[in-house]
């Protein structure tokens, strides 16, 4: 099975209805008791304007941005290949529009 690390962006098989598709890693810190499980947050061409969403040029995905009210937990199998990594600004800055869906801040 493939390792996720935060921060990462996979190819993700998210079943029939929503297709394969890159996910930005969130939550991967899976230990033996733990269900083997991946937070992603799905990247996206297809920008709304949305106060939810994070614009952002990343080498080797489509220009686009990952939306922050498409919050998933997926089991690990379902990783495909790491296709990016973010930079800590470009993390941070998904992880603020997370909280701010989630009413964390």
């Amino acid at each position: 099975m493939p390792s996720a690390r935060r921060g990462e962006v996979w190819q993700i098989d998210f079943g029939i209805a929503a297709k394969v598709r890159p996910a930005l890693v969130l939550g991967c810190d899976i230990a033996d008791e733990d269900r083997v499980l991946v937070a992603v947050v799905y990247h996206t061409t297809a920008l709304r304007g949305s106060r939810y969403e994070v614009p952002l040029r990343v080498p080797g995905l489509d220009e686009g941005g990952f939306d922050a009210q498409s919050l998933y937990t997926i089991p690990a199998v379902k990783l495909i290949r790491r296709r990016a990594v973010l930079n800590p600004a470009q993390l941070k800055a998904v992880e603020d529009k997370v909280k701010l869906w989630l009413g964390i801040v």
